[in-house]
């Protein structure tokens, strides 16, 4: 069972293939991106987002800067096609049939990384990657700062009731073994809740990769925003969603089941509310880091 840390005491979290859906039209999945030839461009082979996956006709993806965190979660690595989404024990999760990709980070072999917890995996592998060590922090549940700084340099988060002090308790060790031993702390004691009040609000219209729709709660959900394009001609803006869930499960980009021929895409909704798969979120649940 997942712990986290709560506002007053220290409880535990109670709440803790692939069909990949082919538009109508197949203009939808065979146009080319700027500067790929059309065997560039295999939706079953490549193991890449941003070529499994073309922006619907008409929208080209955004620009971002190179090097940038849109950048790396547009060109994550996927699983082979039709990889089915696993449980952190090993077995399949239940429903097959929502998940058009699953990335290639592992899940770990404990019911850890759930929703809030892929989100804050993805930001930190990209900091780790970038040798932004400094820059990845989390915060508790009951408000303690988790820097990777002191558990960088031997520091450990040591726990009694809802009080957390941090204690020397061995070497500095810089490896990336020590740094999922970190995230999987972050996954203990982190969560929706915590999350949410560490990102700052953004409007929908603005929406950019990394940006994150996240109700926070016991329990609560978050989703990633992969990508995005936008329509050349009407301005207008779709988006990827990537989402672990309960329980810990690898991360996987979600379908659109409301509607097949944009697909993995989903459009900002005219009524504010925004459904997904296994959870329901309005436009001003978009948060950012």
């Amino acid at each position: 069972m997942k712990q986290r840390l709560g506002i007053s005491i220290l409880f535990i979290g109670l709440f803790a293939t692939l069909g990949y859906v082919f538009a109508t039209n197949a203009n939808i999945r065979n146009s080319l991106f700027k500067g790929q030839t059309r065997s560039d461009l295999d939706t079953k082979t490549s193991n890449i987002l941003i070529k499994r996956f073309d922006s619907p006709e008409g929208y080209e993806r955004m620009p971002y800067k190179a090097q940038s965190y849109e950048i790396w979660l547009r060109n994550s690595r996927l699983k082979a096609y039709n990889t089915p989404v696993y449980l952190f024990n090993g077995d399949l999760k239940k429903n097959q049939h929502i998940h058009a990709a699953v990335l290639s980070f592992d899940v770990g072999t404990s019911d850890l990384q759930q929703c809030a917890d892929a989100v804050m995996r993805l930001r930190a592998e990209y900091l780790f990657q970038k040798k932004a060590f400094d820059s990845i922090s989390f915060t508790f549940t009951n408000g303690t700062k988790a820097p990777y700084s002191k558990w960088r340099n031997g520091y450990r988060a040591h726990v009694s009731g809802n009080n957390v002090t941090w204690v020397k308790k061995t070497n500095v060790d810089t490896s990336y073994a020590a740094f999922r031993k970190y995230m999987n702390t972050v996954f203990m004691y982190c969560g929706t809740y915590s999350l949410s009040k560490e990102l700052k609000a953004v409007s929908i219209e603005n929406i950019k990769a990394g940006d994150v729709f996240i109700t926070g709660g016991f329990p609560g959900h978050a989703m990633i925003v992969m990508d995005v394009a936008k329509n050349k001609t009407t301005g207008k803006k779709v988006f990827m969603l990537a989402q672990s869930y309960m329980p810990a499960q690898d991360i996987h980009v979600v379908k659109n089941l409301n509607n097949a021929e944009i697909s993995p895409w989903f459009e900002i909704p005219e009524d504010s509310t925004l459904d997904t798969p296994e959870w329901t979120f309005v436009v001003g649940d978009l948060k950012r880091f």
